[in-house]
């Protein structure tokens, strides 16, 4: 079944496409120059074929023809067959070509092509990216046979072969993944082209697809590092130093060239250089600067290729770099704060530039370094100085700044307790300033009748301000559910829980709801939470009844007498036996009963009685005892 494409050049548009090196070698120091690049082109036209010679394979326009086993194209597109449908490798190419190729049958070269304009003794890097066109997902056995390419470089006599490495099996993918493949090889004296060649390793038929692009050839060298006596590959030097020299020094790293020719170049740009005469060793020493100069230097294996670009290779440039004497800052900005403010001061200096800031025009304590924003923490004179941070230059002279800072007003928080269904008054606690309360009032008290969080801004003759936060808690009051009276005792009932004190005459108080002992009459009852809180209070007419009397004439408990009736507004008293008969009523406030009915003694028994007052009726049963 025919399939896949010869190899294209894919360009990196949407499609997300991974590069990563492949096996071979690569150049392990410095890259000179391309002497030779083949991206295969742009456009959406196919084509056009390569060269007579360069390639075994037939060439099919990939427009209305598959590329078949033994064929190839020159394409934007790689969507024949099942194949990945992506771009070239070429970074920034618009439909960029690839060299796409659907392997013969029959294993060998596909790819054949003349280098020249090499230069000779000199060592070189080949390098190409390859693509397998044919997904992991492909209905082909085993996942499609992988491609693999071997590359040769040979003499351009064809007859002495110079580098050869292969790829090995590369697989299909999940996604498009561009490997790049190189090979290092050297030119003879004399030597200035030679012969690259591609075979394809396997035989075609399912699988074994392949796009390539990007063929590049350059020369290979030595990196080379430019440093100064201290080591250092940059260096600044203030203007007030000049005219200064530095001495730098070449440092191969010895990766490629077995051995090494200079020439240094120096530039005013970093953009145009031009070469220093008679500088030709590995330590060169700079002129007397007063400006800003750029330095690096070409090396080669070999002399004759010393002033050649696609033969020698370039070192990092070393910048030395003349640094003028910075102007003093210029300080913008409040210097007039409020103690509880930010109180930061600026200083605007250029790039490259930063401020020192002191207490003294000259000489003084260094308090601050290295920051051109400044927090003074008192009123006073401060100083600042511009200091390059690329050398040791600094301003000629300082910046002078006042600061004044005034005192804001010193305000307490507090938490006030607030009695339910009272007022209270907020205070401010400061004179001879402007409020402004949370409630909108402009008054330095304030008085509240509701629990709450309240603020009041505080501002003095100098503008400074501060808050003060009172939070007010409300105390809680008792709600009185009942009284009654329990024989001799008062008892006080609450509705709600709560640290509450009770008291019969609002001066003393205790924790107990119950008033032991206390004779029948009309009281005041007081009931407080809080000593600070006005009590509670309600009148309650406390009545005693006795439980049982004797009529025995012993001038002891001798008549049934209730206590504190005589306090009630209105009173009516009914005594029944158990039987239901009435057997003395009364209005009398100073009533008793002696245990007769008319002016009879009664048995003894239990009797029972009606109370009926303007609070309300009591009702019960009494014990007369013979």
């Amino acid at each position: 079944m025919q399939k896949n494409p010869p190899l294209i050049l894919l360009f990196l548009i949407g499609l997300s496409i991974q590069h990563i090196n492949g096996q071979l070698g690569f150049c392990g120091g410095n890259s000179g120059n391309p002497i030779f690049t083949e991206t295969f082109g742009t456009g959406l036209r196919d084509g056009p074929p390569l060269p007579p010679g360069t390639t075994t394979y037939t060439y099919v326009d990939g427009g209305p023809e598959q590329p078949n086993d033994g064929n190839y194209t020159i394409s934007s597109r790689t969507n024949y067959f099942d194949w990945f449908d992506t771009t070239d490798h070429t970074p920034g190419d618009v439909n960029g070509k690839a060299l796409i190729v659907n392997a013969d049958f029959v294993p060998g070269e596909f790819f054949r092509r003349t280098i020249d304009g090499l230069c000779e003794n000199t060592s070189y890097e080949f390098s190409s990216w390859l693509l397998n066109l044919l997904p992991s997902s492909t209905a082909c056995p085993n996942g499609g046979i992988p491609i693999n390419v071997r590359f040769q470089i040979w003499d351009d006599t064809d007859s002495i072969l110079l580098a050869s490495g292969d790829t090995g099996d590369i697989r299909g993918t999940s996604s498009p993944i561009w490997l790049q493949y190189g090979l290092v090889f050297k030119t003879e004296p004399g030597q200035t082209s030679v012969i690259l060649k591609m075979l394809n390793n396997g035989a075609g038929g399912c699988g074994n697809d392949l796009a390539i692009d990007d063929i590049v050839f350059k020369s290979c060298g030595d990196f080379i590092e430019v440093t100064d006596a201290q080591n250092e590959s940059f260096t600044a030097i203030c203007e007030d130093q000049t005219p200064s020299s530095v001495t730098l020094t070449a440092n191969p790293d010895f990766s490629v060239f077995g051995s090494h020719f200079y020439q240094w170049q120096e530039s005013t740009d970093a953009i145009n250089w031009l070469d220093i005469p008679g500088q030709t060793n590995p330590i060169f020493v700079t002129p007397a600067l007063n400006a800003t100069r750029y330095y690096r230097v070409k090396v080669a294996e070999d002399l004759v290729n010393v002033s050649n670009a696609f033969c020698n290779v370039i070192s990092d440039v070393f910048e030395i770099l003349i640094v003028p004497l910075p102007n003093a800052p210029v300080i913008s900005g409040d210097t007039v704060f409020c103690e509880n403010e930010n109180r930061s001061i600026s200083a605007e200096v250029p790039e490259n530039v930063t401020v020192n800031w002191y207490d003294s025009p000259i000489g003084g304590n260094l308090l601050l370094a290295g920051n051109p924003v400044f927090e003074p923490e008192t009123s006073g004179f401060f100083y600042a100085e511009a200091r390059s941070t690329l050398t040791s230059c600094i301003s000629i002279g300082r910046t002078e700044i006042e600061v004044v800072i005034f005192e804001a007003p010193e305000l307490m928080d507090e938490e006030i307790e607030l009695c339910e269904g009272e007022s209270v008054v907020l205070s401010a606690d400061f004179q001879n300033a402007t409020f402004l309360w949370s409630t909108g009032e402009a008054s330095e008290s304030i008085s509240i009748q509701e629990p709450g969080i309240y603020t009041v801004q505080v501002t003095n003759a100098q503008s400074c301000s501060n808050t003060k936060t009172i939070v007010v808690k409300q105390i809680d009051a008792p709600t009185i559910e009942e009284i009654l009276s329990n024989d001799q005792n008062i008892v006080v009932r609450v509705v709600n829980e709560g640290a509450f004190e009770f008291s019969l005459n609002g001066t003393f108080y205790n924790e107990s709801p119950i008033f032991e002992s206390i004779e029948g009459g009309r009281y005041t009852i007081y009931v407080r939470g809080d000593a600070s809180c006005p009590p509670l209070t309600q009148e309650y007419l406390h009545i005693v009844i006795p439980k049982f009397f004797t009529p025995n004439g012993d001038n002891f408990n001798d008549t049934f007498k209730p206590q504190g009736v005589e306090f009630a507004v209105q009173y009516e008293i009914s005594i029944f036996n158990r039987f239901g008969k009435l057997i003395v009523r009364s209005k009398n406030p100073d009533f008793s009963w002696d245990g007769s009915f008319n002016g009879h003694p009664l048995p003894a028994s239990d009797y029972w009685y009606s109370i009926r007052l303007d609070e309300g009726n009591l009702k019960g049963h009494l014990t007369l005892k013979r």
